[in-house]
């Protein structure tokens, strides 16, 4: 907003600019809540914004903030517009202008500031190669449909229609629900580009590597990346995925060009895959220590795991069906759908799930990994053949890092035997925790030092739930 020229280029393209903290300044929650529902009444022009309320780090789906969405949607509610129509938009990037400044935003290293200079400046990142950006408007989504029989509307003929009034349960409910449906589209709708495939081997194959081990026995070997990612191709593809390979190219050469397009953070030397670390800091800096090369490391790998979380959403449900058979004692279908309930609320804050889907949830996942031979079911039980293991395996791993870094976060708790903190306390002590276990070797995720993780397993309801997934999940 404070950009000089660019501010005023986007005010006079329709731009609004919002307050990133609105707190408890009522009289900006009005005069900015009147403003956009008097557009939506009027019809002047229609709302672009984002239901998640702010950008991913991590390039995947973020829980919806609704505060925007309750303003477009409160003239529906009194009746002042016969219906709205939600567009959900999905834009998919190859690779993304920033992805080394978001890396380093999650490692807890403050945003630059955006200025007009700083832009003018940055006009060099257009002589690099940033591959395709994909833009996908969905079918537009009747409010009035969705929410029949699902909100009472003469609610609001019961009180003055001037006066503001706080929403009942039964609306913010429908309206979060609503918000999960349009994120669950857009995300049914993105493209995925090769990479996201290649970068989950890729990591994978990362964590099972000794940071500190031989060169050549360092990553995966081109040949065996090759052979992975048309399996996971084909497995992506069995799911339901968008994927944007060109069919008229040997797979080779695709998958050799997305590698070149990731040239910043992935190499191939001798025959193997390995990320590529920054090796140089800043001039006069000298060797940096054994914290900094964690973070150099841990750099890298969220710079690609970025792109593996582009690709999460089609194999999360899978994913956690797999890990309850795995957790399970016993093959009980009800058992099993108790841990993948439980898997559903753990990660809660981490993917999108939508509110009173469970069942549909379970049977989707069954009947998806049933379609690969993973699992066989029957209505009293569900379980893992010996043919299906490799693919259960590596949709466990998918997992991994969010479990390692759930498990990094419960005993920073157990040790501080606090039940109040904050994501200021919170974020570094985790973080400086994590760094002495991957020096000494007990944790193998560099993605427990990510920001996001620590923060959304803080957004759970109560200590006592996060002590609960301790217990019982780990």
């Amino acid at each position: 907003m404070d950009m000089k020229m660019v501010g005023e280029i986007l005010r006079r393209s329709g731009a609004f600019f919002i307050r990133r903290t609105i707190g408890s300044d009522k009289l900006y929650w009005a005069v900015l809540s009147e403003y956009v529902k008097t557009i939506v009444r009027t019809g002047y022009a229609p709302i672009e914004f984002y239901v998640e309320g702010l950008r991913s780090r991590t390039l995947k789906s973020l829980t919806p903030k609704l505060g925007m969405m309750h303003m477009v949607l409160e003239p529906f509610f009194k009746g002042e517009v016969y219906d709205i129509r939600l567009v959900p938009i999905s834009i998919s990037y190859d690779r993304v202008l920033e992805e080394s400044l978001l890396a380093h935003e999650l490692l807890g290293v403050p945003k630059p500031r955006e200025t007009t200079m700083g832009l003018l400046k940055a006009r060099r990142v257009l002589e690099e190669d940033y591959g395709s950006m994909h833009v996908y408007f969905g079918m537009p989504l009747s409010v009035r449909q969705l929410t029949k029989g699902r909100v009472d509307r003469c609610e609001y003929n019961l009180l003055p229609r001037d006066l503001p009034h706080r929403p009942s349960v039964e609306t913010q409910e429908c309206v979060s629900w609503l918000a999960q449906q349009v994120i669950r589209v857009q995300e049914q709708n993105s493209i995925l580009s090769p990479w996201s495939l290649m970068a989950c081997l890729v990591l994978q194959g990362h964590q099972n590597t000794d940071p500190a081990g031989e060169e050549q026995e360092k990553g995966l070997s081109w040949e065996l990346l090759t052979q992975k990612t048309l399996w996971l191709k084909g497995l992506a593809i069995s799911f339901g995925a968008r994927l944007d390979w060109p069919d008229q190219l040997p797979e080779i050469q695709v998958m050799a060009s997305s590698m070149a397009l990731h040239r910043s953070v992935i190499r191939c030397r001798r025959g193997r895959v390995t990320l590529l670390e920054e090796e140089e800091g800043p001039v006069g800096a000298g060797p940096f220590t054994t914290e900094e090369g964690v973070v150099r490391r841990a750099r890298a790998v969220l710079m690609v795991a970025a792109y593996r979380n582009q690709a999460l959403h089609v194999f999360i449900r899978p994913a956690m069906l797999a890990l309850a058979v795995h957790t399970t004692q016993g093959s009980r279908r009800e058992d099993i759908y108790s841990s993948f309930r439980f898997l559903l609320d753990l990660f809660s804050n981490d993917f999108i799930f939508i509110t009173g889907r469970s069942s549909q949830d379970f049977e989707e996942a069954c009947s998806l990994l049933r379609k690969c031979g993973a699992v066989q079911t029957s209505q009293q039980e569900v379980t893992s053949p010996e043919e299906g293991q490799s693919t259960t395996s590596f949709l466990r791993a998918l997992l991994q890092p969010f479990i390692d870094a759930y498990q990094v976060v419960f005993s920073h708790l157990c040790v501080e035997e606090v039940e109040v903190f904050t994501e200021r306390q919170m974020v570094p002590a985790v973080r400086s925790l994590a760094t002495k276990l991957l020096l000494s070797g007990e944790l193998k995720s560099y993605e427990a030092l990510s920001s996001c993780l620590c923060v959304s397993l803080g957004g759970l309801k109560s200590y006592e739930a996060l002590l609960s997934c301790l217990c019982v999940c780990f």
